[in-house]
């Protein structure tokens, strides 16, 4: 089921083109104009009729019309103010359901935007700041989250860190982070020449959804463990832990290999060491 604009929306390369709206670099902007695949990736969390979707940097708004015709009532976090007159026409075609704030997203807390109430999240994220904006959603010490779920565009290198598995290349800090609480999975993969302009890496949108807590850990001291173990990957955890107070100690008792690299525990070590260490 769409949910019809209030009026025919003119294409969005003729939108960009009436604005002067093009992508900058400095700003981590690659626009989607792609209408067909920008309805796949508002698929992706399911139904959102009358559902709450924070969207962080739509630009042009093209995964934000999307988002509307899928029946979301979407709050769109944009720094670049010059895409605030073509989601305010967009707004006008979509009475009432889309409320456009002009800011930095990393300052907003979503709690002041949908109070008590769930939201999605979907997202093209700037690649400047996304991975800053992942592991801040994926942080929090309420679990589950005020967020149902994640669904963002990333390079495709950085999602695959997102759900690699131990002992490949890819497993490192994000994957434990994304996985030790939530399920995470690749839904789509989007060639580069989808974007404008194209850039020069793959890309992919990931989708996340809350799992079950772990009791028992913080996740400020897993992110530490983490942070730690990772930041030094080619050394022992015995060098690369002995800053994090008792985190050696942690490794005697739950019987880990001091000598071991961090790519080679599972996810459940660094719970348990978390675990341990909280």
């Amino acid at each position: 089921m769409k949910y019809p604009p209030a009026h025919p929306l003119p294409p969005l390369r003729e939108v960009i083109n009436a604005h002067g709206l093009f992508a900058t670099k400095a700003l981590g902007q690659n626009f989607l104009f792609d209408e067909q695949l920008l309805d796949r990736l508002a698929a992706i969390p399911g139904s959102l009729m009358d559902a709450n979707v924070l969207e962080v940097g739509p630009g042009p708004g093209g995964l934000t019309r999307a988002l509307l015709r899928a029946g979301a009532k979407v709050t769109a976090i944009e720094m670049d103010k010059r895409a605030l007159p073509v989601l305010e026409e967009l707004s006008q075609a979509f009475p009432g359901r889309l409320t456009v704030i002009h800011g930095d997203a990393t300052k907003v807390d979503p709690a002041s935007i949908f109070g008590a109430e769930p939201y999605a999240i979907v997202a093209n994220l700037p690649y400047n700041v996304g991975t800053n904006l992942f592991t801040g959603w994926l942080s929090g010490a309420t679990w589950p989250p005020q967020w149902t779920s994640l669904t963002l565009m990333f390079q495709l290198e950085v999602a695959e860190r997102i759900i690699a598995q131990p002992g490949s290349d890819a497993y490192g800090r994000l994957a434990v982070l994304s996985q030790w609480r939530s399920k995470a999975k690749i839904a789509v993969k989007v060639h580069r020449s989808a974007f404008t302009p194209p850039p020069k890496v793959m890309s992919a949108m990931v989708h996340i959804v809350p799992g079950e807590a772990p009791a028992g850990v913080s996740p400020r001291v897993l992110e530490r463990v983490t942070e730690a173990a990772f930041g030094q990957r080619r050394k022992m955890l015995r060098q690369s832990l002995k800053g994090v107070p008792g985190a050696l100690e942690a490794l005697e008792t739950l019987g880990i290999d001091p000598a071991r690299r961090a790519e080679t525990l599972g996810i459940e070590d660094f719970v348990g060491i978390a675990r341990i260490l909280s």
